[in-house]
């Protein structure tokens, strides 16, 4: 293992059990849920009909779960600057999840953020990989709209 690696590993590992600092409000508006829906080909009333949706069990639209998630891979990288800074770092790869949790629906027009808690550090593949556990919150709301473990890997020279 070269010592940019073993550096960064080492580094990484002291801060397994840290959070981060919440990002910054970041607001669900109905032109994202329609635009995503447009993407993903998902047009269910509950996301993009807001006269039904007043109807229905939230009275009102409410985001996709997978918006959700995808807007996540933006909070992180905000969160990423408060992290420990990794010497060599070249670049950040979005490896998966190993789970993901929609506990309350997102409302349109709610703000979110998200905290970030470095849980694991790993060497494989000639990358360090990590495992965050990434909790996204509803302004004004107690329950969480998504809990998901985010793996990434990390390439360091």
């Amino acid at each position: 293992m070269g010592e940019a690696i073993q550096e960064a590993f080492d580094t990484l590992t002291a801060s397994i059990g840290q959070s981060s600092t919440p990002t910054e409000w970041f607001e669900v508006s109905q032109n994202r849920i329609n635009d995503f829906a447009d993407v993903t080909m998902d047009h269910q009333w509950i996301h993009i009909d807001a006269e039904r949706a007043k109807q229905g069990p939230f009275g009102t639209t409410i985001a996709h779960g997978h918006l959700t998630l995808s807007i996540m891979g933006h909070l992180p990288r905000l969160v990423a600057e408060t992290g420990p800074r990794i010497r060599g770092h070249q670049m950040s790869i979005n490896y998966g999840f190993d789970r993901v949790r929609f506990p309350s629906p997102v409302p349109v027009g709610a703000k979110i953020r998200a905290t970030s808690t470095l849980k694991r550090v790993e060497i494989k593949g000639g990358m360090i990989e990590t495992m965050n556990e990434v909790v996204v919150e509803i302004q004004g709301q107690d329950k969480p709209c998504c809990v998901a473990e985010s793996l990434t890997r990390l390439v360091v020279d």
